[in-house]
């Protein structure tokens, strides 16, 4: 490609070899991989994620497996969407919480927290034996527009989310907190206050990363309506 070509047309991409899928027990997957890393800055990562595709640190994939696609990108739409009775009930269980902006820097204190929500909560999913500099890559390390949540309940640290500023949107990268308090639905209300904060910014949707209908673990997405789903490379409403 020649140099002087707009940095998305030179975007190459390929298929990873299978490897144990982490949503669906028993199955194999692939990912196809957008790179070189370098060239996916805030222009190219918007129009990738307009096509499904997703980021961890400065690796830029979507799910590419043969014969399944249970796999669906969705995102909230921002202006017609209301909170329902649970997700108000939530509002109001967490309303006392303050929330600031950080810089995507290191800190003991978002670390440890984040090893204690892994132990707990993804114990044997491998993310629990991460290490500092693993963690670093995994949420430091961004060329995108990011911003680091720290969500506060009387001074004390209960949860952490990043999100990445599109083009058209925000886009939940990942959230932790602190899981003795779940009863709370910590991780409900960083999307509720994310979906907020996009609507504050006009900006039209909130990406939720990939939802599948078999999995438990995904299902709470399912409750953000109206959800748009990419199916054949159109959104549409689930």
């Amino acid at each position: 490609m020649h140099p002087s070509e707009p940095p998305f047309l030179r975007v190459q991409f390929y298929l990873t070899s299978p490897y144990p899928c982490s949503y669906l027990e028993g199955l194999e997957a692939r990912s196809q991989v957008a790179t070189p890393a370098h060239l996916i800055g805030p222009a190219v990562y918007s129009r990738l994620i307009q096509a499904g595709f997703r980021r961890s640190g400065h690796y830029t994939y979507r799910p590419h497996c043969t014969g399944c696609n249970r796999c669906v990108p969705v995102r909230v739409r921002v202006d017609a969407f209301k909170p329902n009775r649970s997700q108000r009930r939530c509002q109001q269980q967490n309303q006392t919480l303050s929330v600031s902006s950080q810089a995507l820097e290191f800190k003991a204190e978002h670390f440890e927290l984040y090893r204690r929500y892994q132990r707990m909560r993804h114990a044997g999913g491998g993310m629990d034996q991460d290490d500092s500099e693993q963690y670093s890559q995994f949420l430091l390390s961004s060329q995108i527009n990011s911003v680091l949540l720290e969500f506060r309940d009387n001074g004390k640290l209960v949860m952490v989310s990043l999100a990445d500023q599109v083009q058209d949107g925000l886009s939940a990268v990942y959230t932790f907190f602190e899981p003795d308090e779940d009863k709370k639905g910590l991780g409900t209300y960083a999307v509720l206050w994310q979906i907020e904060y996009a609507r504050r910014l006009g900006l039209p949707y909130v990406y939720l990363g990939y939802w599948i209908a078999e999995s438990r673990k995904m299902s709470y997405k399912s409750n953000f309506r109206p959800l748009e789903g990419l199916r054949n490379n159109e959104w549409v409403e689930l």
